[in-house]
């Protein structure tokens, strides 16, 4: 599959996989970037993208930034008819504030087939059972 990449600012990085095997290929901040703790920004990747018709691209934590400094990444769903600049939604959920120097690694996208859903309104629901009970309900 390719996917076509513009720079939309000169110190944009084309992305790419660290790994052969890896999922999800890198994404690099274009800014000098300061996230507080307890802080939410919108990153700046300065890419836009062509995914193709019948995919999604996700975007994730990158592993490291989660569990070790507390970065968390909130929503991330660029649709195929996006070609607009992606950005990385993050939130500082740690105990320190966090430095990121442009060109650096903030998040990773994932490319993935999209399924399209056919809605049926019903009066009933088929039985299974977990049933009604609460998100939650299996226990610890």
């Amino acid at each position: 599959m390719k996917i076509k990449i513009k720079k939309l600012n000169l110190n944009a990085k084309i992305p790419q996989y660290a790994h052969k095997e890896d999922g999800g290929f890198d994404l690099y901040t274009t800014e000098n970037v300061c996230l507080f703790k307890g802080e939410y920004r919108v990153i700046p990747t300065g890419i836009a993208m062509n995914i193709p018709d019948g995919y999604v691209g996700l975007i994730w934590d990158k592993s490291g930034l989660a569990t070790k400094k507390g970065l968390k990444v909130l929503g991330g769903v660029d649709d195929a008819g996006y070609t607009g600049e992606v950005f990385v939604g993050m939130i500082n959920l740690g105990h320190e504030d966090h430095h990121f120097s442009a060109g650096e690694k903030v998040a990773q996208m994932i490319i993935q087939k999209r399924e399209v859903a056919e809605f049926e309104e019903v009066d009933e629901l088929d039985e299974f059972t977990r049933g009604n009970k609460k998100q939650g309900s299996s226990g610890k």
